[in-house]
């Protein structure tokens, strides 16, 4: 990679505000890694670094006094074998640190932890579809059955009690038509006070609204739990487990250990294999899925979360098919001849960050911002 003297290098990097303020000391200045596209951790808005990760090293370098100089790598791989190789003492990222990483690379005290997950997406009209199909189940019209039958009880023992006081007029047509009339209002409710007169009548009224209140309270209990989950599981596919991802046209970011994850799904499959689809950005990711280029999109828990809440507004409808696939910690990655006494003062510096809230603030700060530009 093209390197820049170190003047200058260090003045570009206090313009775009990731100088520490000790980089007029004589401490060495740190050579810091970073990969774009990659929001919420990593990212570049308006030719300025943002994110999780680069906000908490920024903490980390303010705390410590570090100086460094910022470059930037096509691939969290390529920015993982520049630092084992000496090329950079720091990797900044959100980085999983899976156990094949951990043999190979050197790692910073982990700040968070985050798992994988699969993002898919539906039409409004496949959501429709889905609704009323779950909508249309066996419980839901056992419910209603067994609401409208209690309803239909209580009809027949107001009707009995009532007979005296409201006798039907002009055959069986008005009587037909008095029975649907109680029917209704017992059902409904209004209009209680024109269908009883007597004091057991009143209580068969108040029985039929405790009746509509339960009845009420299930359904609306049980459109919220089953339905909304039912809905939830069919806009997701057959996407049941990662295994399901074998068949599909996958969008995964070059060197991640979702695309590693593939791999393996690939070299342990006898049938169909995963087309992996390599990605820029995670937000190229979410292009593709709205023009259904790719059937889904595969990365960090995190990064996935963000995208749903920006891919939202633009007029397609997202969801989360998986997550919390194999969760790992995540951390900065070392240079093997990183000194030890600054690798300390660095983790030093995490372990304080976190337990004083302040990894949790940036990763809330950093899921609420808005959308950068797609990439």
């Amino acid at each position: 990679m093209k390197r820049l003297p170190w003047a200058l290098a260090a003045a570009l990097s206090l313009a775009l505000g990731l100088g520490a303020p000790g980089a007029a000391t004589a401490e060495p200045v740190l050579r810091v890694g970073l990969v774009d596209g990659s929001p919420p951790c990593s990212y570049r808005e308006a030719g300025v670094w943002r994110g999780l990760a680069v906000d908490l090293w920024n903490r980390v370098a303010t705390l410590e006094e570090i100086p460094y100089v910022v470059s930037q790598w096509p691939s969290v791989r390529q920015m993982l074998e520049a630092s084992r190789e000496g090329r950079l003492d720091v990797a900044v990222g959100c980085i999983n640190v899976s156990p094949d990483r951990l043999r190979r690379y050197r790692f910073s005290l982990p700040f968070q932890e985050d798992g994988l997950a699969v993002m898919v997406v539906k039409s409004r009209l496949d959501l429709g579809r889905s609704f009323l199909s779950a909508l249309l189940t066996p419980t839901l019209l056992q419910l209603l059955g067994s609401y409208l039958l209690a309803i239909a009880v209580l009809t027949g023992i107001t009707l009995r009690l009532e007979v005296h006081h409201h006798p039907a007029r002009d055959g069986r047509r008005n009587s037909l038509r008095h029975v649907s009339k109680v029917f209704q209002v017992l059902a409904t409710g209004p209009g209680s006070n024109t269908i009883v007169t007597t004091t057991r009548g009143n209580g068969v009224v108040i029985l039929a609204y405790l009746v509509r209140i339960v009845s009420a309270s299930l359904l609306v209990g049980y459109l919220t739990v089953n339905v909304a989950g039912e809905i939830q599981g069919r806009a997701s596919g057959d996407i049941r487990s990662p295994a399901d991802l074998r068949g599909l046209r996958v969008g995964v970011r070059s060197g991640t250990v979702s695309e590693s994850l593939l791999k393996e799904l690939n070299a342990t499959s006898t049938g169909p294999k995963a087309t992996i689809v390599p990605l820029a950005s995670i937000g190229e990711g979410g292009a593709l899925l709205a023009e259904r280029r790719i059937d889904a999109l595969l990365g960090d828990n995190l990064q996935l979360s963000y995208l749903l809440l920006q891919e939202e507004a633009k007029g397609f409808l997202p969801s989360l098919a998986l997550e919390g696939i194999r969760p790992e910690s995540q951390a900065f990655a070392y240079a093997p001849a990183l000194p030890e006494a600054t690798a300390n003062r660095i983790d030093q510096a995490i372990s304080a960050l976190k337990r004083s809230g302040v990894v949790s603030e940036l990763r809330q700060q950093a899921t609420t911002r808005g959308n950068p530009q797609a990439r």
